[in-house]
């Protein structure tokens, strides 16, 4: 039985997962394409002299959560600033990426402290939702949302700390992450006897099932919002 589920969550189950993500976010841009436009202009003010900076700027610094309330927009940019070096992270995990590799370092950045530092974004955002008014204007795949990301960071972490800190005979090095997702990539799928021989196997497994129920609810979340982001601005900004 566990040789069939850690076989389902290491191969099929990540192509089931990918291929939702991309499906999802077509169908969404497909929706929204289709549905009737905006009546008038949303412009914002004051107006930067290049829309191409203003949105960015609007994209990163997140002014509106930044008005409304200080704590969440703290917490807001730490998260989205270490999920983008994660997943960088991930990226570098199927192979080496020469324009990342201009500034030499290891595979993750951080030593440890973006896990930690997404980790207590996740519980903050969690806990913000048990409160009014945002528990009025939660519904339940926020807080499954939430709680699925809250777990695969837990076991990934758990996972890098092994291999950064050279815990012996618990550590899955680089090379055989990138064995696996090379293969993948390839649709010649591996599993690497360091990473199914490994006291940590169960870990490894358990980060990869959660991080593809993350996958498989990306387009159907309010975590969408990450591919919309750019168009929503340029929108607003015509």
């Amino acid at each position: 039985m566990w040789e069939f589920f850690s076989y389902f969550v290491m191969v099929p189950m990540v192509y089931i997962a990918f291929a939702t993500l991309i499906l999802g976010i077509i169908f969404k841009f497909i929706v929204v394409y289709r549905s009737p436009g905006i009546p008038g202009r949303l412009p914002v003010f004051p107006m930067e002299k290049s829309k191409t900076l203003g949105l960015l700027k609007e994209a990163f610094t997140i002014p509106a959560a930044f008005r409304g309330s200080k704590p969440f927009w703290f917490f807001l940019v730490l998260f989205h600033a270490a999920f983008t070096l994660v997943f960088l992270g991930h990226l570098e995990l199927a192979g080496d990426i020469p324009v990342l590799r201009s500034i030499p370092h290891e595979v993750f950045l951080g030593a440890g402290a973006l896990g930690v530092t997404l980790g207590v974004s996740v519980i903050y955002f969690l806990f913000r939702r048990l409160h009014t008014p945002h528990r009025e204007i939660s519904v339940m795949e926020d807080y499954v949302l939430l709680l699925l990301l809250f777990f695969t960071i837990l076991f990934g972490s758990i996972l890098h700390m092994a291999d950064r800190y050279g815990m012996t005979a618990l550590n899955i090095p680089v090379g055989d992450y990138r064995v696996y997702f090379s293969s993948l990539l390839a649709l010649k799928p591996r599993m690497p006897v360091m990473i199914t021989a490994s006291p940590h196997f169960i870990i490894f497994i358990l980060h990869l099932f959660f991080a593809n129920l993350v996958l498989i609810m990306f387009p159907f979340t309010k975590m969408i919002h990450a591919a919309f982001i750019f168009p929503a601005l340029s929108i607003k900004r015509k």
